[in-house]
């Protein structure tokens, strides 16, 4: 297929968004995916360039040949419109499973704006699988509501400030809650344990230390009937015998998710969540790979 057939295909894309949702029903429904798709729509500062370029295109089309840089731009962000118009479709699949109850959620402008600002997000993922954790977050949040909207802006700032590896930890914890760093590191890399003082150890600590530091994960700690964490009772010191400092690879302390950890996989690491009470549990997440 030639450039300009390529790039002509800009068009059908957008009409293939809009037919997508023309055969939504009932009306409400149809304009209520127009309207998100406008919203994750504008929220994208390309997509108004590649429309104007691509109309440049057809009237234009002997002085766009001859500029390979601009039509190899145009080819690039084609195939990032046909990725949005993937993802919006398969939003708008997951909307028709969760039934018409959403809709006054879906429609309202606090959700317009999680729309808005997850699709910026979409936009400057790193990886698929960011965009795959953005976009479980877009539909979970349509159905289900265990935290606020404020929460859910905050885990979009995670998904972009936390690496692919942050996220197979969290994964793991949530599928095995209370594991020690040997058991996290067994279950992910395998049985064989670097060195204290290898650079994989020094990366595998700073994947604990940030997701504790950010309040994602921590080590189990007793609470009263009010939910107050008690403190912890301190033995008399004592001289270590040790010669050694504690390992990164440590098998005697258990980590466990925050509420809050908890709250980030249900929404971005589940395809699709059931209305939760607080405390309860959704399927296991997703793999991270």
């Amino acid at each position: 297929m030639s450039d300009g057939a390529d790039i002509e295909r800009t068009d059908a894309v957008i009409e293939g968004i809009k037919a997508e949702i023309d055969v939504a029903s009932p009306s409400r429904r149809r304009r209520i995916l127009e309207t998100i798709a406008l919203a994750a729509l504008s929220s994208i500062p390309w997509i108004g360039g590649v429309l104007a370029a691509a109309a440049t295109f057809k009237f234009d089309d002997a002085g766009v040949r001859q500029d390979e840089l601009r039509t190899q731009w145009l080819k690039e962000h084609q195939r990032k419109l046909e990725g949005l118009r993937s993802t919006l479709q398969s939003i708008f699949v997951r909307f028709e499973s969760l039934g018409d109850e959403i809709e006054d959620r879906i429609e309202s402008e606090e959700y317009l704006g999680l729309v808005r600002k997850a699709f910026r997000a979409w936009d400057q993922a790193e990886s698929e699988q960011k965009q795959r954790l953005i976009i479980h977050l877009i539909t979970n949040a349509a159905g289900t509501r265990i935290c606020t909207d404020d929460i859910l802006r905050l885990f979009l700032d995670w998904i972009d400030l936390y690496h692919e590896a942050h996220f197979e930890v969290i994964g793991e914890i949530y599928k095995n809650p209370g594991p020690t760093r040997y058991d996290i590191w067994v279950a992910i890399y395998g049985p064989n344990v670097p060195r204290d003082d290898s650079a994989e150890a020094d990366l595998y600590k700073m994947l604990i230390r940030d997701l504790s530091m950010g309040g994602v994960i921590r080590q189990p700690r007793e609470t009263d009937a009010l939910g107050r964490f008690r403190k912890k009772t301190t033995p008399p010191r004592r001289v270590s015998k040790s010669a050694t400092m504690e390992s990164p690879f440590e098998d005697t302390k258990q980590y466990v998710l925050t509420e809050l950890g908890d709250q980030f996989v249900h929404y971005t690491m589940t395809e699709l969540v059931a209305r939760l009470g607080e405390g309860e549990h959704a399927d296991p997440p997703q793999s991270p790979a």
